[in-house]
């Protein structure tokens, strides 16, 4: 807005004292101040109010003009309430300094003319953003992009001063202006979104972090894309949505900039759906790759698919990468809608075998997911040194959740990265079950990679909890039995060896399970397991005596000790 605006609004009550020629300053904010040099609260056009509180004589005037002319200030408008009128010292420094200077009547508080000045500003901004937005629809829909999600996303911050990022479902970042989101920031942003969304509440949702407020605004697939059309149940859809999220409040927020929100995110969707459409030749690849290998197809003829897909995935690898086969699968619960879980499995591996240390629309173009039926089977290609290392998929303490893309995978860190945003998507009816296979180093490998995947799942979907994930490695131990144990014959088990320790625990405090699963875990070893308990070892063997006596098993027993601890395992 301009200064001379300010004198046409009559409920201001302002009265020029000098600077006519400067009235069609802009004034870009507002600034309250009684200190003597407020400087370093400057960026220049702000409209400054003073109640004079910093004026002991006539020679205060000059510096304090020099200053506000110097930071570049829009005009000064001085209160009255203080000494009855304006003094002319000031009035005549303001004139040396080419300052407008405005008197402020004494019954018109500064927080009127603050609000007056803060809601024209934003309007304008908001009308400024909004024509620029809707000349980069209309680029970016006619032609090729312009710039990505980050120039909507930069504009919005520097004509409104509106910190924006764009999430996935997972909370990883895809873009942002400014400083980006912790990733456990982003992961708990993305769950809140996804948990407000399945309730039916429409956006933008709110959200609170570390006493920060944020606003959810969800970015949906339009529908243009190559791709099939978004599904029309929140169930499916909120899976794969992408997230506005703004650092600030929305609920008191005109309509005007509601809608203006709800435009960029319909611009940051075009974007999207140009990475749905690169996406669709992986896809392709992979699922030309998995009906080969379901259906038997002679190892030469895989190794010539895998080698045309190998420079789609692995853009100037030169030699041919191993691979593994993840699997995944959504199910609903007492579902007869016919929704896809398929499809929603395979939009979710694409986002959980990103690299979450890698931000942007396009960061997964090593990842080709297929679905068929129920379950997505995606092909991740690793290069040589990934693999290198015996044993190198196996273990879990040397990968965390920035491991690099070429590392193998492991079920685990998968399973940490994504667990908890994606549980508040599926809420109480659904669930997503992983299996991860080994690294194969040919096509003759795949078919078992492929059955090792589907088998680790079937494991994965026998344990508790919306989100569960299993690996190759636990197939050759006695967690493969267990899932698989009928429920009836577990709870026998179970309670027959440890209810009797349950309820003397109960009635004596006794901490006979907590000593039972240390004493395991140390090996029977009675000094090892007397440190980790903080207990002399002759409470302990007295504790390991009343368990014996109790059940009728003999701890000194390989058989004895083995059936507790599957006993502790399937409870």
């Amino acid at each position: 807005m301009r200064l001379r605006a300010l004198l046409d609004t009559e409920a201001l009550g302002l009265r020029l004292l000098g600077g006519e020629d400067e009235l069609d300053r802009s004034v870009r904010g507002v600034m309250t101040t009684d200190l003597r040099d407020p400087s370093r609260y400057l960026s220049g056009g702000e409209l400054v109010l003073t109640g004079l509180a910093w004026r002991r004589d006539a020679a205060d005037s000059e510096p304090f003009a020099r200053i506000l002319a110097s930071a570049g200030v829009a005009g000064l408008a001085a209160g009255e309430a203080e000494l009855g009128a304006v003094p002319d010292d000031l009035v005549e420094a303001c004139l040396r300094h080419r300052l407008p200077l405005f008197a402020v009547d004494e019954t018109v508080a500064f927080a009127t003319i603050t609000e007056h000045v803060v809601r024209q500003v934003s309007g304008e901004r908001a009308g400024d953003l909004a024509a620029v937005v809707d000349r980069h629809r209309r680029l970016m829909t006619a032609g090729p992009a312009g710039g990505g999600p980050e120039v909507v996303l930069d504009l919005l911050t520097s004509d409104l001063d509106l910190h924006a990022w764009v999430l996935s479902p997972t909370g990883r970042q895809i873009a942002g202006a400014g400083d980006p989101l912790t990733p456990r920031t982003g992961a708990v942003l993305a769950g809140r979104h996804l948990a407000a969304t399945r309730t039916g509440r429409p956006g933008p949702h709110r959200a609170e972090v570390d006493g920060t407020a944020y606003s959810l605004f969800p970015i949906r697939n339009t529908g243009r894309s190559t791709l099939p059309s978004p599904a029309p149940d929140a169930r499916e859809s909120v899976l794969s949505d992408w997230i506005l999220a703004v650092a600030a409040d929305a609920g008191d927020w005109p309509d005007a900039r509601l809608d203006l929100l709800q435009g960029v995110t319909q611009l940051i969707a075009v974007e999207r759906d140009r990475r749905d459409a690169a996406r669709s030749v992986r896809r392709r690849l992979a699922q030309e790759v998995l009906e080969l290998v379901q259906t038997g197809a002679p190892p030469a003829e895989i190794a010539a698919r895998l080698r045309v897909a190998a420079p789609v995935l692995l853009p100037g690898l030169g030699t041919a990468p191993h691979w593994q086969v993840v699997v995944a699968r959504v199910e609903w619960a007492e579902d007869d809608s016919g929704l896809s879980g398929g499809r929603a499995a395979q939009a979710l591996l694409e986002e959980i075998l990103v690299d979450p240390e890698v931000s942007g629309p396009d960061s997964a173009d090593r990842i080709a997911v297929a679905h068929t039926g129920e379950e997505a089977v995606a092909l991740v290609p690793l290069t040589a040194e990934a693999t290198a290392a015996p044993g190198a998929a196996d273990a879990p303490e040397e990968a965390g959740p920035s491991q690099p893309r070429d590392a193998a995978l492991h079920a685990d860190v998968l399973l940490g990265a994504v667990r908890d945003p994606l549980a508040a998507g599926l809420a109480d009816d659904g669930r997503l079950t992983l299996g991860v296979s080994a690294a194969v180093h040919s096509a003759e490998g795949l078919r078992g990679a492929l059955e090792e995947a589907r088998h680790a799942r079937r494991v994965a979907a026998a344990r508790p909890g919306p989100v569960c994930a299993a690996g190759h490695h636990e197939l050759a131990s006695h967690v493969l039995l267990l899932p698989f144990v009928p429920d009836d014959v577990r709870k026998a088990f179970t309670a027959r060896l440890l209810d009797p320790l349950r309820d003397y625990d109960r009635r004596h405090r006794a901490e006979l399970i907590e000593t039972l699963e240390a004493f395991l875990d140390c090996d029977g070893s009675w000094t090892r397991c007397a440190t980790r308990l903080h207990l002399h070892v002759n409470t302990l063997r007295y504790r390991v005596g009343r368990i014996e006596q109790l059940t009728g098993r003999d701890l000194s027993r390989l058989e004895d000790k083995l059936d507790f601890f599957l006993a502790l395992r399937m409870s």
